[in-house]
């Protein structure tokens, strides 16, 4: 606990402490985020100009919080650092984060270039997209732990990924293969980067919502790791939990987290900076690494539930407007439907991360109720 809780601290004082340096930065390169005035969105009011890619100091901040959570295992037990030394776990999440940060660090780069709104074109970032979960998906389910005993007896084999579908843990019956897992995982990052992304239109939406998801990650990953069966100390034939380096998981969704809730500080009303798809689709790239990892894919659709909604209600735009020419919503994202109804920024973000924290507590209640059903 002692590593996890030094990850949230460093990650949230370096996100709050370096975020106004990197406003200042961004600010002088001028790169601030195009704004569409033609939409008539009172949120867009006053923000042409506010420098963007803010996402650039959190996956950072996340990193460096991920080598000095580490760096606290070192006063810990040798039988405990050896089960959480640097793993494939980590490479496979700070992965998702930064490369599909990266990603996006390319489309608000061209939109900054470009001082237009379009940035990188929909089958360049489906590209990205599909490259980078395609890799890490490959690598998350063909390569297994080694760990071992004293004895030099295997212990834990399994892999970051599984080739099962997952609710709360890995479903038997729903066996898809490795090639199937690679896939399901390229979609799930997909789900997860876009619905980061749609969500983050107004200020701070998108980081308060992720900072719930992530915190509910590192709680789950916690647990994991306390009644884990790769554990040779946890008592043999208890309820226990088959994932690979779930204290790893649990630093890294600790790390996020305080990252992000330093760089709330400054992206909430009125944002002084905005994360830009560069925070966008790296945040949504580790919430699918989470999902994956802790064997709860399936889970993922309540626990963002909001990023769903909001996904949903584009999808439903779209839908609806090819095939009918009416439009359901005043604007989607749904965001912009309520701001168009009159609703304040303010109000709308705070009632918005109130379905999130919904989501939230009724996912982790499906998760913690299977465990003590298990073990009554």
């Amino acid at each position: 606990m002692r590593a996890v809780i030094v990850a949230i601290g460093v990650a949230f004082l370096i996100s709050l402490f370096c975020t106004p340096i990197a406003i200042k930065v961004f600010a002088r390169l001028k790169a601030g985020q195009p704004i569409r005035s033609n939409l008539g969105l009172a949120s867009n009011e006053g923000k042409k100009g506010t420098p963007t890619m803010g996402g650039v100091v959190f996956i950072l901040a996340t990193v460096i919080a991920y080598v000095a959570g580490h760096l606290a295992l070192t006063t810990l037990p040798d039988a405990q650092i050896a089960q959480v030394e640097p793993t494939i776990t980590a490479l496979v999440l700070l992965g998702l984060m930064v490369f599909s940060g990266a990603v996006g660090f390319i489309d608000d780069f061209l939109k900054v270039r470009k001082r237009h709104s379009g940035g990188l074109n929909k089958r360049g970032k489906l590209a990205g997209q599909i490259l980078v979960g395609a890799v890490f998906g490959a690598v998350a389910v063909y390569f297994p732990s080694s760990m071992t005993d004293a004895g030099g007896n295997a212990t834990n084999t399994e892999t970051v990924g599984s080739t099962t579908l997952s609710f709360i843990r890995d479903i038997p019956a729903l066996e898809i293969g490795k090639i199937g897992a690679v896939i399901v995982i390229i979609m799930v990052v997909m789900a997860a980067t876009n619905g980061v992304n749609l969500t983050d239109g107004l200020d701070g939406l998108a980081t308060g919502a992720s900072v719930m998801v992530l915190a509910a990650y590192a709680l789950i990953a916690f647990w994991q790791y306390r009644h884990w069966c790769a554990d040779p100390n946890y008592p043999a034939g208890e309820y226990c939990y088959t994932v690979r380096d779930p204290l790893e998981i649990a630093l890294i969704a600790g790390a996020a987290a305080g990252a992000c809730v330093g760089f709330l500080w400054w992206n909430t009303s009125p944002a002084r900076i905005f994360m830009g798809d560069t925070g966008a689709l790296g945040l949504g790239g580790l919430i699918a690494g989470m999902a994956m990892s802790t064997r709860t894919i399936l889970l993922l659709p309540i626990l963002g539930g909001l990023f769903v909604i909001i996904t949903m209600s584009v999808v439903i735009q779209i839908i609806s407007f090819r095939t009918t020419g009416k439009r359901v919503f005043r604007m989607s994202p749904l965001q912009h439907h309520f701001e168009l109804a009159g609703w304040s920024e303010v109000n709308i973000v705070v009632r918005f991360w109130i379905i999130a924290g919904i989501g939230v507590a009724i996912a982790l209640g499906l998760f913690y109720s299977e465990f003590l059903a298990a073990v009554s």
